[in-house]
């Protein structure tokens, strides 16, 4: 059985996902393909408590066409689940055998607390949670899951009949949605919540968020933002940009909705009632951070299909961002050594021009990250590396790091050499204006720290640096003649100069 590619079908309330994967050495794969189906099988459901012969129909088409371009890849292994609108119809196991007579795929129905699961898989693959208390919260069309952990600590599994489907169909009857409306769905889903947790509110700093509201949210917030990323994975929401996105669809009808930018017309009738309960859900949780899973389910599927077929190592590998980004260099075929002298050096000028200057430890570790991977644009070719470089690490997909952060990271290693930031750079002018004096600072460290391995033979042992209100000095040590790293230094030192406004002395250590 060919089991290097692999396929993955959700088949929810509102809408079915299939996704197709290649697999590579230890467990890693990338995805080839995914497709997606708005089908509303919970459509009427509240009335009727069975799927309709419409939305029988419309998913057998979309199923359809999914399997036609799973065979096209040569898959021959596919997970497929269903979830809330199957498990409680009173025709799911028809449904269930039609797929399977008509299309040929097989397709488990699971409940709430598997959905829970698979979730966990994907959020535990993408995101570094270590010593955090947090909740991981999948919302469907049907049904919303919730995972308390602390760390990689599962604590309890919840479900919840809150999904956008259900809470439309219950509840809004008016458009725009009225101030009756708006106020019964609001209090049903809070009385949920506390009948859940049975008078208990953990307070958590942070909510990981998969399904189709959550990043809908994250869309339509990167909107308002005007920022544009390539992807909401990992994207972060505030609890205030919930609240006001909240306020701004409620003033609207349907037709205003689907015009939103960043939400999808086809989402535009239930996206209320999904907003109602993520803002309840941050409320009631003291989340002021919502971070977004775009994977989900999906790739839980995956990983569970990798494990059952032994593709992913016997013990879990060990994840974080560290390790993410010299995976990503190595497959660039990165030079290793010259590299992680430029990241050492770099963070040594760092660490004496922080404090001043602000800037903590996410700042380091974007400094890092970039100055590990500046030179990978070499893989593309060595004109214009530096400009490869940013596209590469752009459209990477690094754990543990926002789109803001990849994107910041990207426009770092960029400034690596040849021009500094212009306003006719696009990529550095749809920067914030405190991201652009960002970019500015650690792309200056990074381009010195460039020029002080010039050589690329890692002679500049170390770094003594001293700071004055006007004038930052560099001491270098080394066991060589460095009048070379001397003359690079002085050659890459003026975007530091200009970002932190200083004048850049270098020496060496007599």
């Amino acid at each position: 059985m060919k089991v290097n590619r692999l396929a993955a079908i959700d088949i929810g309330t509102n809408s079915i996902r299939s996704i197709v994967v290649e697999v590579g050495q230890g467990g890693t794969f990338r995805i080839l393909d995914d497709e997606k189906a708005t089908v509303r099988l919970g459509e009427g459901f509240a009335q009727s408590g069975a799927i309709s012969s419409a939305a029988w129909q419309r998913a057998m088409d979309g199923l359809s066409r999914m399997k036609k371009i799973i065979d096209g890849y040569g898959v021959e292994t596919v997970e497929a689940v269903a979830t809330s609108a199957v498990r409680k119809a009173t025709n799911g196991p028809s449904f269930v055998a039609a797929i399977k007579a008509d299309i040929g795929i097989d397709v488990a129905v699971i409940g709430g607390e598997e959905e829970a699961e698979l979730a966990v898989l994907s959020a535990r693959n993408n995101f570094d949670m270590e010593g955090m208390s947090y909740a991981m919260v999948d919302i469907g069309g049907g049904s919303l899951e919730i995972v308390t952990a602390l760390g990689s600590h599962i604590e309890e599994i919840y479900s919840l009949e809150l999904g956008a489907v259900v809470l439309t169909e219950k509840f809004i009857t008016s458009d725009p949605v009225s101030r009756r409306d708006y106020s019964r769905l609001r209090k049903h889903v809070r009385r949920s919540l506390k009948e859940t947790f049975a008078g208990e509110e953990p307070p958590l700093g942070t909510i990981l968020g998969s399904g189709g509201t959550m990043t809908s949210i994250a869309a339509m917030v990167m909107a308002m933002r005007t920022e544009r990323y390539d992807s909401v994975h990992g994207y972060e929401v505030l609890r205030s940009e919930v609240v006001h996105l909240l306020a701004m669809l409620l003033r609207k009808d349907l037709k205003g909705r689907r015009g939103v930018p960043g939400l999808n017309p086809d989402r535009a009738d239930i996206i209320v009632a999904g907003v109602v309960a993520v803002d309840e859900l941050m409320e009631f949780f003291g989340a002021n951070v919502l971070k977004v899973n775009e994977r989900g389910i999906r790739e839980g599927l995956i990983l569970r299909s990798l494990k059952k077929h032994n593709l992913l190592p016997v013990a879990t590998r060990a994840r974080n961002w560290r390790q993410s980004v010299l995976e990503f260099a190595r497959s660039c075929h990165f030079d290793e050594e010259h590299s992680l002298q430029v990241a050492r050096l770099a963070l040594q000028i760092f660490d004496a021009l922080a404090a001043p200057a602000g800037m903590g430890k996410r700042e380091r570790q974007l400094l890092e990250s970039a100055a590990m991977l500046h030179d990978i644009g070499y893989f593309i070719s060595y004109s214009r590396h530096h400009k490869h470089s940013y596209h590469l690490i752009r459209h990477a997909d690094l754990f543990g790091f926002t789109p803001r952060e990849t994107e910041l990271m990207a426009n770092i290693a960029r400034y690596h050499r040849k021009s500094l930031p212009r306003k006719k750079h696009e990529s550095f002018i749809r920067l914030a204006p405190a991201d652009q004096q960002l970019v500015s600072r650690l792309g200056g460290i990074l381009r010195l720290a460039d020029g002080l391995d010039r050589r690329r033979n890692s002679f500049v042992r170390g770094i003594e640096c001293s700071l004055s209100p006007s004038t930052f000095t560099l001491r270098l040590e080394g066991g060589e003649d460095l009048s070379v790293e001397l003359f690079g230094g002085k050659l890459k030192g003026d975007l530091l100069e200009a970002a932190f406004k200083l004048k850049l002395q270098l020496l060496t250590r007599s």
